[in-house]
């Protein structure tokens, strides 16, 4: 996991970004894959302020949505509604 600073809003709301790292392998058409990318992550609130306390290489499992970065922008970006520690 890469941070940056935890900023906030006009609207005075915690704004978390980052970038993590997944590793694994899932089965297509019969066939293992292994996959290892880096993807970037935004969240909001308490959320945010719960990320920023976790340290830098911590396992998390992640849920949320993704959404292209800004209206118009084609990259995607997975906004982090919830989070576990471990798994």
């Amino acid at each position: 996991m890469a941070k940056s600073a935890l900023r906030y809003t006009p609207a005075g709301i915690a704004v978390f970004e980052g970038a993590f790292v997944h590793e694994g392998t899932v089965s297509e058409a019969g066939v293992e894959r292994k996959l290892a990318f880096e993807f970037s992550t935004v969240a909001l609130g308490a959320i945010a302020q719960a990320l920023e306390r976790e340290p830098l290489g911590a396992l998390l499992t992640l849920a949320g949505f993704i959404a292209p970065r800004t209206r118009r922008s084609t990259r995607l970006v997975l906004h982090i509604t919830e989070y576990e520690i471990g798994s």
